[in-house]
């Protein structure tokens, strides 16, 4: 079990990164981590003339740069007044430098699109990148946050052991439900195969060992099964999430090339209209106390 309690936001000014950098404000004492609010500057890639300009106050890029993180950090305040937060500027570009800040980090929190223009394009493209490569769990945070709604948690096959973790860690945290979504896929054709029947039996046995377990990471909370028959599982996993406080889904990446992730995943991402966790091959970090006998 890892040990890092700390939430790292990145922030790059744009509203994206305010919501992601508010959200993670809000979560962070829940998890009992501190933030690490994070700007990563692009304008030493392109110059070296980072300074003031002569005779004039509060000028220059690297004083810009500065300023924006500032913004960053007075946004998590106005959230939470209390938060254990820091902050740092980092020279470069935000995927090398946030992957690495992962690798001590219980999460990273970060806007669904980055600021616009040329710029806004390399940006935007940082969720979906460390998503696929982040050595912790991803948050992507974009409008209708639903703070008040279930942990949503799609299981495979497998039962998608760390993403039913992930979803438990924050239900605790959250004082809120877990919906556990299972989807059964059906044939395009529409027709019901004779294996169906054995198919539904092994689903709801998948199911239920998978709230189980959900029950003895999540004590405090109401546990719920959702077993969908569906020609495609992106589908019924979003119109699941409708409402949800964060859906949380797994990666394939141990299967498929470093930088991609499933199918699935990458569909939930894009098109979830709240917060959507994306677990990683280490787990959050359960809160000191949670669990039986806590």
């Amino acid at each position: 079990m890892q040990e890092a309690k700390r939430l790292v936001a990145g922030y790059d000014g744009s509203a994206g990164s305010s919501l992601a950098v508010r959200w993670a404000a809000q979560h962070a004492p829940l998890l009992d981590a501190e933030l690490l609010v994070v700007h990563c500057s692009l304008w030493p890639l392109f110059t070296q003339d980072l300074g003031p300009v002569q005779g004039i106050s509060d000028s220059g890029l690297r004083h810009h740069a500065q300023a924006v993180l500032d913004q960053g950090a007075a946004e998590a305040l106005t959230v939470e007044p209390t938060l254990r937060i820091r902050t740092v500027l980092l020279d470069g570009l935000p995927t090398a430098q946030l992957r690495r800040l992962s690798n001590e980090a219980a999460m990273l929190v970060l806007g669904s699109r980055g600021t616009g223009g040329f710029l806004g394009l390399l940006v935007g493209s940082v969720s979906l990148e460390l998503a696929a490569t982040a050595n912790c769990p991803v948050a992507v945070v974009r409008l209708d946050p639903a703070p008040e709604g279930p942990i949503v948690v799609g299981i495979d096959s497998t039962g998608s052991p760390v993403a039913l973790h992930d979803a438990c860690v924050l239900a605790e945290a959250m004082r809120t439900d877990v919906v556990i979504v299972h989807v059964l896929r059906l044939p395009f054709s529409g027709g019901r195969d004779a294996a169906a029947p054995r198919a539904r039996r092994e689903a709801r046995a998948l199911l239920g060992a998978a709230a189980a377990s959900a029950r003895t990471l999540s004590p405090g909370g109401s546990i719920h099964e959702e077993l969908i028959e569906e020609t495609s599982v992106p589908r019924a996993l979003l119109n699941s999430s409708r409402g949800a406080g964060i859906t949380v889904v797994g990666t394939k990446s141990q299967r498929l090339a470093r930088g991609t992730i499933g199918s699935t995943a990458h569909a939930v991402l894009h098109h979830a209209t709240g917060p959507v966790l994306i677990s990683r091959e280490r787990p959050i970090a359960k809160i000191q106390g949670m669990g039986p006998g806590a």
